[in-house]
């Protein structure tokens, strides 16, 4: 169990800055600490300076589901915190809001529903608002509800990787949910009209606005007019990309856990029954006990293949978590898969994030040019040699494999020299599946083969107790 004495130095400084502005946004890239850095906070808020009695937080709805319990959860001085989570069907939603708690937690799909349940009587004084760049538009119905309600909340922090992917225009309507318009105006149509000019139109109607520029400056360094915006907010942001007073680690390790529905779940460990059964009473090779986990390892992913080779998808769980991680994500993104429909779903779950393959000529120097936001790669083919540090600092394993060798060499395509970020490696794994064990052994730094041996034979061991017992 961790404490509160395992925060890093930058964690320390996100709580004080929170703790010391009423109205705070964290700009730290995912992986950072956002979540224990603004709990440890609210910790401190309610229980120490009794500031704060009811903390709402918005979220995407995998990260309200789970991540906030779960963070909750692995740190000693925050577990005595309650949650309430206000999801599911509207029954369940009012009964979330009855449960006394210290956070309550609802996904931003219904903020719009929540608001409307209170209207003035917004009973909450504290507001997090996770994924703060979701509230990027003035005109989507979120950011219209949460406006209303914004008067009657004393403190409010926004978390985010990326405040304005697309261009500070994007900045207006998260800064206003923070501060009411105290530093970037009122008003978007002001703010546009002073830092941008019509750009893309079809007679009155304006598609696009550009950023202006100062035509002396801007060749030759920084736009001012974008210089000026983020000195405007710069008391209250702070951004965890700044070397300036940041002791960040080279590497950063973050096991993104991935919850099945109850229904698949149990057709999982129906599935593994049926497998292990196979093996009871047999000797246990290498080549059974791999076989066995490259099936199990398949279904964790989302898919498996029957005995003409044609794979079928099961669910899309890790998909899903996939798609947020990359939604957040601040720099482009590789992916490491291991079977071949591994691939096949990811081209075509992704297709908005236009994915490219590794493999494909000219795409190494598309990489490291900053020209590819998703580069999928297979971890035997990228694990040795390949110079990727220059295109991006974020790894995401979709698909685990048991060969330490290989998960390291690959994790050195990006952390080599060159690389001038921290590097971010998140492993996507299915709760309560065999991913659960390949992780362990990687942490362990365990040899794959062993380590696989131990696996296979904890399960046929488990079951072998279980059929006893039902036969007592």
């Amino acid at each position: 169990m961790l404490s509160e004495k395992y925060l890093y130095e930058y964690q320390k400084f996100a709580v004080r800055h929170i703790i010391t502005n009423p109205y705070s946004a964290l700009f730290m890239e995912m992986g950072l600490g956002k979540t224990v850095s603004t709990l440890t906070a609210i910790n401190k808020l309610i229980n120490e300076r009794f500031e704060v009695r009811k903390v709402l937080v918005i979220a995407p709805l995998h990260v309200a589901e789970h991540v906030w319990s779960d963070e909750i959860a692995n740190w000693d001085h925050l577990r005595h915190l309650s949650v309430s989570k206000i999801l599911g069907t509207e029954r369940e939603r009012k009964q979330a809001l009855l449960t006394k708690a210290d956070i309550y937690i609802i996904n931003r799909e219904n903020v719009p529903w929540l608001v409307a349940q209170y209207g003035t009587g917004f009973p909450f004084d504290m507001l997090v608002i996770d994924e703060l760049s979701s509230f990027k538009s003035a005109k989507a119905q979120r950011f219209k509800a949460l406006r209303r309600v914004r008067p009657y909340v004393s403190r409010v922090v926004g978390l985010t990787g990326t405040p304005a992917p697309n261009s500070c225009l994007d900045l207006w309507p998260q800064l206003y949910l923070i501060d009411q318009g105290e530093r970037l105006g009122k008003h978007l149509t002001h703010f546009r009209e002073k830092y941008f000019t019509p750009g893309k139109r079809n007679g009155n109607i304006v598609y696009k606005y550009e950023e202006k520029k100062n035509l002396d400056k801007s060749l030759f360094g920084p736009n001012p007019y974008e210089a000026e915006i983020y000195d405007k907010i710069s008391d209250i942001c702070i951004s965890m990309k700044s070397k300036d007073y940041l002791d960040l680690p080279d590497t950063l390790y973050r096991s993104v856990k991935v919850y099945l529905t109850q229904d698949e779940m149990n057709k999982y460990r129906e599935f593994e029954k049926k497998q292990v059964l196979k093996l009871m009473g047999t000797e246990i090779t290498a080549v059974n006990a791999t076989a066995l986990a490259t099936k199990l390892l398949q279904y964790a992913n989302g898919a498996v293949y029957d005995e003409d080779k044609v794979f079928h998808e099961i669910h899309e769980a890790k998909l899903r978590a996939l798609e947020e991680i990359i939604d957040t994500a601040t720099s482009p993104v590789l992916i490491f898969y291991w079977f071949k429909h591994d691939l096949e779903r990811l081209e075509a779950h992704l297709k908005r994030f236009k994915p490219e393959h590794i493999n494909t000529p000219g795409n190494l120097r598309k990489w490291n040019a900053g020209r590819i936001s998703v580069l999928l790669a297979h971890p035997a083919s990228a694990g040795h040699g390949l110079n990727l540090q220059y295109g991006g600092n974020t790894i995401i394993w979709f698909s685990l494999t048991w060969s330490l060798e290989l998960y390291q060499q690959a994790n050195g395509r990006l952390n080599r020299p060159g690389q001038t970020q921290t590097v971010i490696i998140n492993t996507l794994m299915a709760v309560g599946t065999i991913d659960e064990e390949v992780s362990a052994a990687l942490e362990r730094k365990e040899q794959g083969q062993e380590a696989l041996m131990q696996a296979v034979k904890a399960r046929i061991e488990l079951y072998n107790n279980v059929k006893k017992l039902n036969t007592c």
